[in-house]
């Protein structure tokens, strides 16, 4: 049964626990336990004090032992928190080694701040710090793809030479196709843009077909050749080519640089080159189309047509892709192509970076 004795209190105490009872500015938490101990003062009775104060007889049990045991100082919170730590070089290898070398119990594949810091018994803002320092970003998961060309360095140089140091009066063409561009329209109304609120579409969609883009990237002006085609095969590249040859003057020297994919290697394509002598093709090696130019150029129609677009057939979608590449060419950019180790040997570990 509670003890319902009062609490004697000297004239500086009474004034202290009036003074943080009756503050407007200080914690409303510090002004309730300040009140608790002046009504044990003044004699009341627990259940007085219990509807005076909303609070039950553990609370006021708890406050007045801690007053009897410390007086005003007893007062003040406790919080037991974590056990301080202080930052060691080895507490620091022991914070990577567990990042990078080991996984969670529970079955996830990376750590969190918060799990790391719990299976260590520290702060979960020490564990930030670190990984902060050594740039390490377990939530962060980004793809490769390494090119098994047994001749990779030797093409990516002849390609990349014709990007540092293109042939005098030759143009320099980097030519894909963006296959499988889906007519995709909507079954709902697009909502669009308003303050506070994205642009939203409707899950739902109607399927009209497909296209295929081929595009020719001038790397000297910029300036891109398309063609839309149903289908991307031999016959289309080869009358692209036509496309790009007649779109040149006719003694010019023609530089292509295109992928390995078979469409491109025919016996027709071969008789193209043939036909046409100052046109060469440049293969990039092998899974390793960003040496190819044009691919930045396809992410950027990707995002500004393709991703968001709305089109209500085939030929829809060929008029905006169209309509796009003449808007483009009025003010085409050149990609700024550095290589910025000029002492190594180009290697599948290069760093070749386009801007």
């Amino acid at each position: 049964m509670a003890m319902e004795n009062a609490i004697k209190l000297s004239t500086a105490e009474r004034a202290e626990l009036t003074k943080r009872a009756t503050s407007r500015t200080g914690r409303a938490e510090d002004a309730r336990r300040a009140r608790v101990i002046l009504l044990l003062n003044d004699g009341r009775k627990w259940f007085e004090i219990r509807d005076a104060l909303a609070c039950g007889d553990s609370y006021i049990s708890r406050w007045a032992q801690r007053f009897a045991e410390g007086r005003l100082s007893g007062l003040y919170s406790r919080h037991a928190g974590q056990p301080a730590s202080t930052l060691t070089p080895k507490l620091e290898s022991k914070i990577l080694d567990w990042t990078v070398k080991r996984k969670p119990a529970d079955g996830s594949t990376h750590w969190s701040t918060r799990k790391l810091a719990k299976e260590l018994e520290l702060s979960h803002m020490m564990v930030a710090r670190i990984w902060a320092k050594h740039g390490l970003k377990p939530h962060r998961l980004e793809g490769y793809l390494a090119s098994n060309d047994p001749v990779f360095e030797e093409k990516a140089a002849d390609i990349i030479g014709l990007y540092l140091k293109p042939p005098q009066h030759a143009a320099v063409f980097c030519v894909d196709e963006k296959t499988a561009i889906q007519a995709l329209d909507r079954k709902d109304p697009v909502l669009p843009l308003s303050p506070g609120r994205a642009e939203r579409h409707g899950f739902e969609y109607f399927r009209h077909g497909t296209l295929s883009l081929y595009a020719a990237f001038n790397t000297k002006t910029g300036e891109v050749l398309g063609k839309t085609a149903p289908r991307h095969t031999s016959n289309e590249f080869v009358a692209f080519l036509t496309d790009i040859v007649a779109s040149q003057p006719a003694r010019r020297e023609i530089h292509v640089i295109a992928d390995n994919l078979s469409a491109h290697k025919t016996k027709r394509v071969q008789q193209f080159l043939a036909d046409h002598p100052r046109v060469q093709i440049h293969f990039t090696p092998t899974y390793s189309s960003w040496l190819n130019q044009v691919e930045l150029w396809f992410a950027k129609i990707e995002r500004d047509v393709i991703a968001r677009g709305v089109f209500t057939s085939t030929a829809d979608l060929k008029k905006k892709l169209m309509r796009y590449i003449r808007q483009y060419n009025k003010e085409p950019k050149t990609v700024k192509w550095k290589y910025f180790d000029l002492t190594r040997r180009i290697t599948p570990e290069s760093i070749v970076t386009a801007h």
